[in-house]
């Protein structure tokens, strides 16, 4: 199986450097594993959409588009859980 590929958006590349200096590594490796796994157990699919996913990492929310037909995984937005859906 081919691995994907994750890029992230402007916003979510700023939204990364927003994060608690004690949970980037998790949300960083968590964003890596994307590559290997896009559909990770636990992720759950957004509605109103056919491609959009979200991902925990303790109290903090990845939600990132799976492009199946280029191997893309796109980081859209990363947030703590209070703030990620507004």
């Amino acid at each position: 199986m081919d691995s994907y590929k994750v890029e992230l958006t402007r916003s979510a590349e700023k939204d990364l450097r927003r994060i608690d200096k004690r949970y980037i590594s998790r949300v960083f490796a968590a964003v890596e594993s994307l590559e290997e796994e896009p559909r990770p157990v636990g992720c759950t699919k957004l509605s109103g959409s056919d491609h959009t996913y979200r991902i925990r990492v303790g109290s903090y929310r990845v939600i990132y588009e799976i492009e199946d037909d280029r191997l893309v995984v796109l980081v859209i937005k990363i947030g703590h859980r209070k703030d990620v859906y507004q």
